[in-house]
């Protein structure tokens, strides 16, 4: 669905400070849609991606409201060609200046005690892993011709040190880190930044579903404004909370065996996602 603004969003010269082109993976809700409004105003061209129809519709409105000519699109991040075309489109209405791969969901222990599963763990890292790729691989060789441009994606601070109870979400969001670190080094000579997000606990739908202790949890505005100043500041890593961050570090470089009975008193579990959506 697409939400033509007003036609100065078109424009090549911008009144307003930041990207006058920025794409939103996972933006019906959450940290996305959060970021979305953030950057939403006149003179800005948006790209956003979500999987409920309704909430997504709605995140547009609010951004066109403010001045922003929005493109939204409920596709699969998962479906690189779906992704690569909607990219076009974004590009061929303004070159992308930002692109925040945002988009993820989560499994792990069920609250009966059984394991997450092969599906649930397959389509997490289908979502959180490839869902990057296709939505950060069509963008480069325009943003490395044009010798611009910014790339973000969503880790956690959970790629730091793999958690017991969520195996296939912190080897998703490990690769996402260690994909970023990697770009971020060869495109950085290019004139192309590289932010890798890495939040710890704030509020939010997934962090409803997760059944345990949330140390240091923050609110999703102070969530969305610790991303927005990392990123207009082009930070290489955005941490939050740095505290919880620190600790989950601190336990890789433990030898692994003094790690693993210390992460066993963090157990938790995870509600399953009913019902099951897209994304």
């Amino acid at each position: 669905m697409t939400h033509p603004g007003k036609r100065s969003a078109l424009s090549t010269s911008f009144s307003r400070t930041g990207p006058g082109s920025v794409v939103i993976s996972g933006a019906s809700g959450g940290l996305g849609a959060a970021l979305a409004h953030a950057y939403a105003g006149p003179d800005t061209v948006l790209g956003l991606t979500g999987r409920d129809p309704a909430r997504l519709a709605a995140v547009a409105a609010a951004c066109q409201a403010r001045g922003s000519h929005v493109d939204a699109a409920v596709l699969d991040v998962g479906d690189a060609r779906a992704m690569g075309a909607f990219l076009d489109r974004v590009w061929a209405a303004r070159p992308i200046d930002l692109v925040v791969a945002n988009a993820g969901i989560s499994a792990g222990t069920r609250p009966d005690g059984a394991a997450e599963g092969l599906d649930a763990a397959t389509a997490v890292v289908r979502t959180n892993l490839l869902g990057v790729l296709n939505t950060v691989e069509p963008l480069l060789p325009h943003m490395l011709a044009r010798g611009h441009g910014h790339v973000a994606m969503v880790a956690s601070v959970a790629a730091y040190r793999g958690l017991p109870d969520s195996p296939a979400y912190c080897a998703s969001k490990a690769g996402v880190r260690l994909y970023g670190e990697s770009l971020r080094t060869a495109l950085a000579p290019h004139g192309v930044s590289v932010s890798v997000i890495m939040p710890g606990f704030f509020a939010s739908a997934m962090s409803g579903r997760y059944l345990g202790a949330q140390p240091f949890k923050i609110n999703l505005d102070q969530a969305a404004a610790c991303v927005r100043r990392g990123l207009d500041a082009r930070r290489a890593r955005i941490v939050f909370s740095r505290r919880l961050g620190l600790l989950l570090q601190a336990a890789d470089l433990l030898p692994a065996g003094l790690g693993d009975r210390i992460l066993r008193l963090t157990r938790f579990c995870i509600v399953p996602e009913k019902p099951p959506l897209p994304q």
